[in-house]
């Protein structure tokens, strides 16, 4: 008896097995119906050796099979139709004489970007920006020009490294002005020449970076070109869109919590070529000529030192000094212009004088590059007598909810009391040549102790974002979903304090004798999108004195009593 319950087991079972696959032969040779097939499945639950139950299943089962035979059915035949077709290139690029043409290797290679083998990793990045801004200036009678505008700005790059601990970069950005990366919607309507609406003539493709470095070990770094500016700094003495031109060296040491670094650079500041010519060529006139080899090429020279020291885990400062030296003159413009009247070309080796005209076309022009001086009514750009030690520094202290930070610039020019001295002497030999419709303002006594500038704020925002003087979800290079930040500040910058052409264009209209507050919040929309708010009201400290400097933005008023900025931005980052 228990041999026969173990034979029906037995058969039981292998029926069990075989209905499914007797069903799919059924279903593929189409010998039976599927009438045939309930059939089969009928007299197996007669006999009892399957419950109608377990009959229902093996169908189900055996159906969902015959719906995947028939998807492989479908991609073999897909398959099949992609091998004819290769067969057919290879036989039409056998017939061209390309006969070690391999179909496998040539989606390979429609699919992936060659890259050099001596490339590690390429980085592209770079960022779209879209803006509004307003600005406004006022003059001591109230009279004012003001500014509404709508921008946009696209920066790329590539970077990279390279074998041997070699590394390279480049990008490209939409605006030519160094101090600033953007273009303004519906300018060609207004531009000259006239290009009529939505035209492209006020923008282009423009270098603003190329660099080659070399990473000579964990402690040492040398970069060569146009590259991002290698100092720890602040926007009180660099506009942090300026990307120097020449070599850096980078060295760091670490002992214990303390991380020493020490920065140096060789900047060019201005190509002099032709170094040496005789006079009369390249010049207006035989006597005449300013490029007779007499000048030389500037440099500025940076030497910074500092230590980046972590208190605990949690706090940390930072502080490093830098002395800014600058060699050389540049180009000698002190001859007057052929046909001008007596006027001057402006240059960086003439004095600075930092003064706007007080009537005639060009009364408070303050530095926009057209027309005689330029559209400067007295230099604006020169850096003579310039010796600057600047001391920024921060503290931080990485919270559980957010990181708060307090920071500040301190800056004072060695030689400031001379290029005060200096300004002061110059206008009256300027305004003897100028005709008597455009003196410039004059200056009632040297002011000697306006030599120094100074920044102090705090900023406090997300913990997982970068920051620094200029890193920040504010400056739109770091950036992660729901982040944020608030950053202000007050900055004072006297007349003769610093380099008026690196100084941030946009914060006090990129001039000096100016003092007053900042203030910029961003959110991160997303990892990449980020939207900012930032506000600046800033007036003249010292009455005495104009506002110097060569900014593009308003250069028409010279001396500005007070300043407003307003920016609304919208960035894509990536």
């Amino acid at each position: 008896m228990r041999k026969i319950e173990k034979s029906h087991q037995a058969l039981w079972l292998t029926s069990l097995l075989l209905i499914p696959a007797v069903l799919l032969a059924d279903n593929a040779a189409c010998a039976e119906t599927s009438d045939s097939s309930d059939l089969l499945l009928n007299l197996f639950v007669e006999k009892g050796y399957v419950s109608k139950s377990e009959a229902e299943k093996v169908k189900v089962e055996a159906e969902k099979r015959q719906a995947q035979l028939e998807q492989y059915k479908a991609q073999a035949e897909s398959l099949r139709i992609e091998t004819e077709a290769l067969k057919a290139e290879l036989a039409e690029l056998k017939t061209h004489g390309n006969l070690n043409f391999n179909p496998t290797n040539s989606i390979s290679e429609a699919s992936k970007w060659k890259v050099s083998n001596g490339v590690k990793n390429l980085e592209l990045f770079g960022d779209v920006r879209l803006r509004y801004e307003s600005r406004e200036v006022k003059d001591a009678q109230n009279g004012k020009i003001g500014v509404d505008r709508e921008r946009y700005c696209v920066r790329l790059g590539l970077r990279g490294d390279l074998l041997d601990n070699f590394n390279f970069g480049f990008r490209l950005e939409s605006s030519s002005n160094p101090r600033s990366p953007w273009n303004t919607f519906g300018a060609s309507s207004s531009g000259v020449p006239y290009q009529g609406p939505f035209g492209k003539s006020t923008a282009g493709i423009n270098i603003g970076q190329a660099y080659i470095g070399w990473h000579l070990d964990d402690w040492a770094d040398i970069t060569l070109g146009k590259m991002p500016n290698p100092l720890y700094t602040t926007p009180m003495v660099w506009d942090n869109d300026l990307s120097p031109e020449g070599i850096s060296e980078k060295f760091k040491y670490t002992v214990g919590e303390a991380d020493f670094f020490a920065t140096f650079g060789q900047f060019i500041y201005e190509d002099t070529n032709p170094t040496k010519a005789s006079g009369g060529y390249f010049g207006l006139a035989n006597s005449g000529n300013y490029y007779s080899g007499n000048g030389t090429p500037p440099f500025l020279l940076a030497f910074q030192g500092g230590v980046n020291y972590r208190v605990t885990k949690k706090v940390s400062f930072k502080l490093a000094p830098v002395i800014y030296y600058y060699a050389g003159q540049g180009v000698d413009t002190t001859q007057p212009i052929s046909g001008s009247s007596g006027l001057y070309a402006p240059g960086f080796g003439n004095t600075y004088i930092g003064q706007g005209a007080v009537s005639g076309e060009a009364a408070g022009a303050s530095g926009y590059p057209v027309g005689d001086f330029n559209g400067f009514s007295a230099n604006q750009t020169g850096i003579n007598d310039l010796l600057v030690l600047e001391v920024p520094l921060e503290v931080n202290f990485k919270l559980d909810r957010f990181h708060l930070r307090f920071f500040g610039d301190y800056a004072y020019n060695f030689e400031g009391a001379q290029r005060a001295t200096a300004a002061y002497n110059a206008i009256s030999a300027i305004n003897t040549a100028l005709p008597q419709n455009y003196p410039i303002q004059p200056i009632a006594s040297a002011q000697t102790q306006d030599v120094k500038a100074y920044q102090f704020g705090f900023g406090i925002g997300s913990t997982n974002l970068i920051y620094g003087p200029m890193q920040g979800l504010v400056y739109g290079n770091s950036s992660k979903k729901h982040a944020w930040e608030f950053r202000t500040y007050w900055q004072h910058i006297e007349q003769y304090a610093l380099d008026p052409n690196l100084i941030d264009s946009d914060l006090f209209e990129g001039r000096e004798n100016m003092e007053g507050v900042y203030a910029a919040f961003a959110y991160g929309l997303s990892d990449n999108v980020i939207a900012t708010v930032r506000y600046g009201y800033a007036k003249r400290i010292n009455e005495k004195l104009g506002t110097g400097g060569s900014n593009q933005d308003i250069p028409q008023m010279n001396p500005i009593n007070s300043y407003s900025l307003l920016q609304v931005d919208l960035g894509v980052k990536f």
